[in-house]
């Protein structure tokens, strides 16, 4: 357990994959930690698997579809009602999709893409940075993905412009919040080998089979990266701070180093 008060961490869309790992990084790091997730009874039962593991006092959970304003402002409220205030947020909640042309995906998916992706972190960005202001401190974080960068990947254009526009989101709130006590900053996680990821693919394809080959290659499991994002997160203290895993450098000494390590993170179904 950290010495003084124990920090209280939000995090959005935390029942399961990344979200749902550094809630357990955080609580192993002696946090209190708000789960949110859309379901109730997905928020519940991470919340219970999560108590059994840590104290369960340290931990709760808020039902949070953070396309409803109204929820994300009842993950806030229940935070606060249950340890007093937040000291870090993080707006991980996001919805993926399958690797097509984005002239296929119909109207509705590609309003829930956009709903979840980028109102959902505004939604969660307002909320955060308007209760941390009237506490007088805090730290508000945004999870990358591809398509942060500008890379364009040929079927993920849906999703990697979402992603985009979390980039432009993050450095507008860095300027806006630099004069008060709210730091903002984003993290950018990599390719985790999450149900997120690996759902967007036909296990049975070729496709499948040359995608594995490049996760075996650069991709990573939860338990690797969330406690690295979660000491990040706790250490810092400058605005407009970016924790990036999957850097340049560590990239290419995993393509050079690839037929000697033969890594596996990626197992067949």
């Amino acid at each position: 357990m950290a010495e003084g008060p124990a920090k209280v961490v939000v995090i959005t869309g935390s029942t399961r994959g990344i979200g749902y790992g550094l809630a357990h990084s955080f609580l192993t790091r002696g946090c209190c930690v708000v789960v949110g997730g859309r379901s109730q009874a997905g928020t519940d039962l991470a919340v219970r698997q999560l108590a059994d593991a840590h104290d369960p006092g340290s931990v709760t959970g808020e039902v949070c579809d953070v396309r409803d304003f109204g929820q994300v402002q009842g993950l806030w409220d229940g935070a606060i009602r249950r340890f007093g205030h937040v000291d870090i947020w993080i707006n991980n909640a996001g919805l993926g999709t399958c690797q097509r042309d984005l002239w296929t995906h119909t109207p509705e998916e590609m309003a829930a893409l956009v709903d979840t992706n980028v109102l959902g972190v505004l939604h969660g960005a307002k909320v955060a940075i308007e209760g941390m202001l009237a506490q007088g401190r805090g730290a508000v974080y945004t999870m990358e993905g591809l398509g942060s960068d500008g890379r364009r990947i040929v079927g993920l254009v849906l999703y990697g412009t979402t992603k985009r526009a979390l980039r432009y989101l993050t450095e507008g709130l860095v300027a806006e919040t630099r004069r008060t006590a709210v730091l903002v900053g984003s993290i950018s996680p990599g390719m985790v080998t999450t149900d997120f990821l690996l759902s967007r693919y036909d296990h049975n394809s070729e496709d499948w089979e040359r995608a594995k080959r490049i996760f075996n290659i650069l991709a990573d499991r939860v338990e690797t990266v969330t406690p690295w994002i979660a000491d990040r997160v706790l250490a810092n203290t400058k605005h407009g701070a970016r924790f990036e895993w999957l850097t340049l450098p560590r990239v290419a000494w995993r393509f050079l180093s690839a037929p000697f390590t033969h890594r596996d993170v990626v197992s067949d179904p």
